[in-house]
């Protein structure tokens, strides 16, 4: 009988380890997906960005003053260095090695990638204004060989469109928000 009962109890520790397996497999893929739509956004803005910075370099000669080619250097480095930036946190983030280490150290670990993600997101929004216009200084000039600046086109308009971006990357702002929120719950669901 005694033989049976530990026969029986090494199954069960067995069918136990198994299923702490699969449930912490599972965890981790409902982890990685919390990010995985805003990781698809972030690349396909990217790819546009990728290729408003090809347009900028191809165009570049046209930019015959020091405040438009000071913009169309601010615009290439913008286009590039954020989105590269927010992509890796992105990864890192995702890519938190759950199962590994012990339970606080991961949280330590999601805590510093989450606030290096939310403040590039944070960042971003208060650049986003400032090349709003430059965008706009550098289109003027490559598409229609316009000095906006010079011609006195009216700028009143661009106040409504920069708080329009303002408040529309704020909302976007708190989607990032709610999604580390969200995984961070997932996490904490295995100290549990």
């Amino acid at each position: 009988m005694k033989i049976l009962w530990q026969e029986m109890n090494q199954k069960i520790e067995k069918q136990k380890s198994l299923t702490d397996n699969i449930i912490m497999e599972m965890t981790k893929e409902r982890y990685k997906n919390r990010f995985a739509k805003i990781t698809a956004y972030e690349t396909g803005g990217t790819v546009v960005c990728f290729a408003m910075v090809l347009v900028v370099l191809f165009n570049f000669n046209k930019l015959d003053t020091w405040y438009l080619a000071a913009s169309g250097i601010f615009a290439i480095v913008f286009l590039i260095g954020l989105p590269i930036l927010v992509l890796r946190s992105l990864y890192q983030i995702r890519n938190l090695n759950i199962g590994m280490g012990n339970f606080k150290e991961v949280l330590n670990q999601y805590a510093k990638q989450q606030a290096n993600l939310l403040r590039l997101q944070r960042f971003g929004i208060y650049f986003n204004v400032i090349f709003l216009f430059v965008s706009l200084l550098l289109a003027g000039k490559i598409m229609n060989n316009k000095d906006l600046l010079l011609e006195g086109t009216p700028w009143l308009w661009m106040i409504p469109a920069g708080l329009f971006l303002y408040f529309f990357s704020r909302w976007g702002y708190g989607h990032y928000v709610r999604i580390t929120k969200s995984a961070e719950d997932i996490l904490k669901e295995i100290e549990n």
